[in-house]
């Protein structure tokens, strides 16, 4: 008994809270201001030059709190952003303009778990507008699972890892692809996130004012297990999605754009990090160097899938990589980086190394 009267304290007291500080804000947003200004309270938004977009002010991610209480908060906020940006999970080939590409999708990919993500995320770069684009799959495993799944239009590189066993590279796979792609602008891409009509078209307008790297998120909606399957079954209602999470400042995480040059000066992708997580936060902080994009401007829904191993746990390999690696200044890594091999069919260069080592 007394657990649950303080669980309904704490429950009127979370909602009165919403309702005083946030409600006000999310209704004057939703209906006359800039849907892009949401935020929880005591954070602070840096607005983008032309105010197109949000930085967020302070480190890490967040999750929005207000549609925690009230989901219908979340749901709005969907519909508004994709009154302005359409996710379209279209499906049709895109037709000859992939054959002189100015944007190049390259998205990693392996296992049997996450095909239904891949294509559905596949579904929603098709259906992009005003843009000529290609997509690259690096299948990173010992047989290929995807090859007869795949559209005509989706180019696909596979990359045996050297052993069964070794963890996803996404580092790797990244270095790979870009190898393999025929424009000088790419993105970086997850294969469980669907973006909107005018992704790269969106991309493509900030690198054309001068800037290297573009970070176009600026609200992931994380939906639930449910809504996932119903999005894969063609049955899903956006207005009625309710989210696990709605997560801003996720930087170069799930989807970052780089023109080639840029890509190439601060060293590529970083293989050490074999397994999940750190070589996202990691490359973003060398791109820093360059003329970045900060100002996410653009929603993004991301597909309901059990959790990585390791994540969260501040003892796992790659999260001791990073924690190494952010000791030493980010132009030394560049140089470093520079200095070795990235991008080898043979797998990635550290684990090479390991090996070799191994063997002598």
């Amino acid at each position: 008994m007394e657990n649950s009267l303080r669980d309904s304290l704490l429950k009127a007291r979370l909602t009165c809270g919403v309702v005083v500080h946030d409600l006000p804000v999310f209704v004057s947003s939703l209906s006359f201001g800039d849907w892009r200004g949401i935020r929880n309270r005591g954070e602070r938004l840096l607005t983008a030059p032309d105010s197109s977009g949000q930085r967020c002010d302070w480190l890490w991610t967040s999750d929005l709190h207000a549609p925690k209480i009230f989901p219908i908060l979340g749901q709005l906020l969907l519909r508004r952003a994709c009154r302005d940006h359409p996710i379209v999970l279209d499906g049709t080939d895109p037709g000859e303009g992939s054959d002189r590409p100015q944007i190049s999708f390259i998205i990693g990919h392996r296992g049997a778990a996450r095909i239904p993500h891949l294509l559905t995320t596949l579904r929603s770069i098709s259906a992009q507008r005003g843009i000529r684009f290609e997509c690259i799959v690096i299948e990173q495993d010992i047989e290929s699972r995807i090859a007869h799944l795949l559209p005509s239009w989706v180019r696909l590189v596979q990359t045996p890892p050297p052993v069964a066993s070794m963890p996803f590279c996404r580092s790797w796979a990244f270095n790979i692809g870009v190898q393999h792609a025929r424009s000088d602008l790419m993105v970086l891409h997850d294969n469980d996130m669907p973006i909107p009509q005018d992704y790269g078209v969106w991309i493509a307008e900030r690198v054309a004012r001068g800037y290297e790297v573009v970070n176009p998120k600026r609200f992931i909606f994380y939906l639930s297990e449910k809504d996932t399957e119903d999005v894969f079954a063609g049955t899903a209602i956006f207005n009625n999605i309710r989210f696990d999470a709605i997560v801003q400042n996720l930087e170069a995480g799930g989807s970052v754009a780089i023109t080639r040059a840029a890509y190439e000066r601060i060293g590529g992708m970083d293989e050490s990090f074999v397994g999940w997580g750190g070589e996202d936060n990691e490359f973003w902080e060398r791109a820093q160097t360059l003329c970045v994009w900060p100002w996410g401007g653009l929603p993004l829904l991301h597909l309901w899938h059990l959790a990585q191993p390791g994540k969260h746990d501040s003892t796992f390999e790659t999260a001791k990589n990073y924690k190494r690696l952010g000791e030493i200044p980010p132009i030394d890594r560049i140089l470093a980086l520079n200095r070795s091999r990235r991008g080898q069919t043979e797998g990635p260069t550290s684990w090479l190394v390991t090996q070799r080592s191994y063997s002598d």
